[in-house]
């Protein structure tokens, strides 16, 4: 038993061992698709087996679509050359339900998979030739917010772009330049063909994202006389080329070793997966929680397929950044970072075994009921009710979930003030509200604080998760030893970083909130045990 196409020569095999296999002619739904194609993805990671194939899968064995889905990946060529094709693109996807039951599927939705590498000469010319085609409706993203970004931070233009910008759709090297080159080959191919282009990664309005980045080569390229007159008004025609907005959720971690037992349990041989040059991890299978959630703005010049009838929400652009604002300022990403915080500081290495912990099980409950709902964003289409109860009750404690502390700590100082400042603003703006009933909140700035420090709380030293500020903030608490209590030099320490509205999301002292947590992270540095007993006292 292999995954390739030869699982659909002994189906009966794989569905006496509880696997679900296509339920549609897979050759006939590939030649439809080269024929006709109608959806393309660009990242050809996990989130795409597991979300966007398997939507595409359910629609397809329901009769409601009768063509696949084609995967492009422009970053990783490995991922494509050394899993899809060499497994004749079917894979395995295993969902890992909270009640300790698992689903089994075999994915064979996927029609092609390419390189976007404009020096490989046949997928270059096939993916031109999918972009001139009328039939084609959209083109989704998992490329990460990273790959919607022209420069860095600093302000250096990132590997590629500069050259791309200049001299035109030909051979680009950067990831937006092979886009937006396939792009202008379209309106090439036509002027006024019509295409949704929709990033489903997981940012703040990703569909401006997506557009800004586009809107910068198309703009250079006609400056610079090295385009089709007119290709920027066509990217910027809504009527043409829309940029919808998404909200995306779903956990996919990498693969899992144990996972990997249970596969081979069942007599599936060549599962090792594979490390890339780019240290991409990729395996024939993905593992994912059961719980998924895709939001998109309606808006698709071409048409689009039936997406809802897989359980896909379409709405309005206000609808979409509310479901946003619902999930990363009050459901879901506060109670992570909470977790990781603590998690990191009290020595787990699984987000689901803290649930077990009443202390940690309560500090989230009280954040997510207490003072993330009075101030919720509701979107209507989703209760936060219900979906904060399926974090607390289902998501959250899967011991199925591989996820870490450490993993989900990283670049905490960018999450802080979208995940808890926006709550705090919330409550200051409000008449019936104060922010002198929140608890929870400044207790995590405090713990993310004593987090700094690397030590946990029986006293020995930690790594600390990947950020961009780590040098920054780790000097402001530099001066604290732990085994003192005095709040006077916590203060005289932390102050100046308090301050950081771009940290926390407000200056803490205009809020009211510095002092208490300079109480608690004064509490927290006392000794072993401290962030334990500062917890339980909360």
């Amino acid at each position: 038993m292999r995954l390739d196409k030869s699982v659909f020569d002994c189906r009966q095999v794989w569905e006496a061992k509880g696997w679900a296999l296509p339920a549609f002619d897979v050759n006939a739904m590939r030649e439809r698709t080269a024929s006709a194609p109608f959806w393309i993805h660009f990242g050809a990671g996990n989130i795409f087996r597991a979300f966007h194939a398997a939507v595409a899968q359910r629609l397809l064995d329901k009769g409601a679509l009768d063509r696949g889905i084609i995967v492009a990946e422009g970053y990783d060529y490995e991922i494509i050359e050394r899993m899809y094709r060499t497994r004749d693109n079917v894979g395995a996807l295993v969902t890992l339900r909270a009640d300790g039951s698992i689903g089994k599927q075999i994915i064979g939705s996927i029609a092609e998979a390419l390189t976007v590498c404009p020096d490989n000469t046949a997928d270059w010319t096939r993916l031109k030739e999918i972009f001139r085609s009328p039939s084609l409706q959209l083109a989704t993203f998992t490329i990460t917010e990273k790959g919607y970004l022209l420069h860095t931070s600093g302000g250096a233009a990132l590997p590629g772009v500069d050259d791309d910008l200049s001299l035109g759709p030909v051979a680009p090297k950067s990831y937006m330049g092979k886009i937006v080159a396939l792009l202008h080959e379209r309106y090439a191919a036509g002027g006024a063909l019509p295409l949704a282009l929709v990033s489903t990664d997981n940012c703040s309005h990703n569909g401006d994202k997506l557009l800004s980045a586009v809107v910068s080569f198309a703009e250079a390229w006609e400056k610079n006389g090295v385009c089709k007159p007119g290709f920027p008004a066509y990217v910027k025609d809504k009527a043409r080329v829309a940029f919808p907005w998404t909200m995306i959720d779903k956990i996919t971690p990498r693969p899992e070793g144990g996972v990997e037992r249970l596969l081979r349990e069942d007599g599936i041989e060549d599962l090792e997966p594979v490390v890339t040059a780019k240290n991409t991890y990729v395996a024939p299978f993905v593992n994912a929680e059961e719980c998924e959630y895709l939001v998109i703005e309606d808006s698709f010049p071409n048409g689009r397929p039936p997406l809802d009838a897989a359980g896909i929400y379409f709405s309005d652009r206000e609808t979409v950044d509310k479901v946003e604002r619902m999930k990363v300022c009050t459901c879901l990403n506060p109670l992570h970072t909470c977790l990781a915080v603590f998690g990191c500081l009290l020595g787990y290495k699984l987000i689901s075994e803290e649930m077990n912990d009443n202390d940690l099980r309560r500090l989230v409950e009280v954040l997510g009921y207490k003072e993330g709902l009075p101030v919720v964003v509701n979107p209507g289409i989703l209760s936060p009710e219900k979906f904060l109860d399926e974090v607390v009750n289902i998501r959250i404690p899967n011991p199925f979930m591989p996820d870490t502390p450490q993993r989900i700590a990283c670049d905490t100082s960018q999450k802080l003030p979208i995940r808890f400042g926006e709550t705090i603003k919330a409550y200051l703006r409000r008449d019936d509200l104060s922010v002198s009933d929140l608890r929870v909140i400044p207790l995590i700035y405090a713990g993310w604080l004593r987090y700094l420090l690397a030590v946990d709380d029986e006293g020995n030293t930690f790594e600390l998760s990947p950020d961009p500020l780590l040098s920054d903030v780790c000097r402001y608490v530099a001066p604290l030893k732990l085994g003192s209590s005095d709040a006077e030099a916590v203060e005289t320490a932390v102050a100046p970083l308090l301050r950081r509205a771009d940290i926390f999301g407000t200056d803490l002292y205009e809020a009211g909130l510095a002092g208490q947590v300079i109480e608690y992270l004064a509490r927290m540095i006392k000794g072993k045990g401290a962030v334990r007993l500062t917890i339980k006292n909360i």
